[in-house]
């Protein structure tokens, strides 16, 4: 999806024999990890997404943002980052900062590099290989904290062109990760804006996780337009449930210029099945997107219709929100 904002500018056939031979998560258990096509956080209890996105790097200041996601019931919060290739880089401290904002308020942090939006068709948009570069140099950030945070290595890699490289660069990046100390579960956007409407990564998972050499990444599909009945929700995210792959759904509106998403389809059916979900975007959307907002100026007592449906609606984040067990009775330090 071509996302706008205010000032600144996401056929799977691998056979129940192979999922099998994946076999539990090779990770060790200090973070999340991945088995049979779940989420499992690092005391070994079944994780779920129910939260939203909130883009920090345009809006750095928005830090009570956290805190008021939060409040109202969210167990995640995917965080828009920059490798400062087309915003300004977010550095190692601001990240740290941004880790800590989300376990003080007991919130999973799914980090994301959204300089890679629609490479190949989008001026000056930039590799995963970049993106990786960007987590490495950030790594002081991300060590010791496995348990709270999840890696997106980059949002939405490929436009609507020149994406047919996407197996081979996605898993090349992880690999990369991977040899660079990163020991974080690791989510993979789909191409054509996130929305995968050629299949590419619905075709290429199996290959895709096996590249992971702990057997701990997760893929995450960009519901908009594409995804305008309940028909194809449901049989995009069957697919990979039939193979044991795990799939969130990253991103996703309640309407869009390029459709009308079936949003209840997309909570009905993730409710129903156990998959994760966030939608976008907490508040900021500008440049004709603005019914994308959750929020109005960021004002948790003042949702949106959108933030209404999905915050308190049915199969929202009130009603199947769990917090992550790694936060226990007390909050971190």
């Amino acid at each position: 999806m071509r996302k706008l904002f205010a000032g600144v500018g996401a056929i799977l056939l691998a056979t129940v024999a192979a999922v099998f031979a994946f076999g539990p998560s090779a990770h060790a258990a200090t973070g999340f990890t991945v088995s049979g096509g779940k989420l499992y956080d690092a005391n070994g209890n079944e994780f779920i997404m129910r939260g939203v996105n909130h883009a920090h790097t345009w809006y750095t200041n928005q830090t009570s943002s956290f805190a008021n996601v939060k409040a109202l019931g969210a167990n995640t919060v995917r965080v828009v980052l920059s490798s400062g290739d087309r915003w300004t880089r977010n550095s190692a401290d601001d990240v740290a900062n941004v880790i800590q904002l989300c376990r003080t308020n007991r919130l999973i942090c799914v980090l994301e590099v959204h300089d890679t939006t629609g490479y190949g068709e989008q001026s000056g948009a930039v590799t995963l290989n970049r993106a990786v570069d960007y987590w490495l140099s950030i790594a002081s950030a991300l060590n010791g904290q496995e348990r709270y945070v999840i890696v997106n290595i980059g949002n939405e890699p490929y436009g609507n062109q020149n994406y047919s490289s996407w197996a081979t660069d996605t898993a090349n990046a992880i690999r990369r990760l991977r040899t660079g100390g990163i020991g974080h579960t690791i989510m993979v956007d789909g191409p054509n804006w996130g929305q995968d409407w050629s299949f590419t990564m619905r075709d290429n998972a199996t290959t895709v996780f096996t590249a992971d050499t702990a057997r701990n990444t997760v893929f995450s599909i960009h519901m908009y337009g594409v995804f305008n009945t309940a028909a194809k929700v449901s049989d995009y995210l069957g697919r990979f449930r039939s193979a044991g792959l795990p799939i969130v759904v990253g991103e996703f509106g309640h309407y869009h210029s390029d459709g009308d998403p079936d949003e209840d389809a997309i909570l009905a059916y993730s409710q129903a099945n156990g998959i994760g979900w966030l939608g976008w975007s907490w508040s900021g959307n500008g440049g004709g997107v603005e019914y994308l907002d959750l929020a109005t100026n960021f004002n948790p007592n003042q949702l949106t219709s959108w933030g209404q449906r999905l915050f308190n609606g049915a199969n929202g984040i009130r009603q199947t929100s769990r917090e992550a067990s790694v936060f226990g009775s007390t909050p971190p330090t």
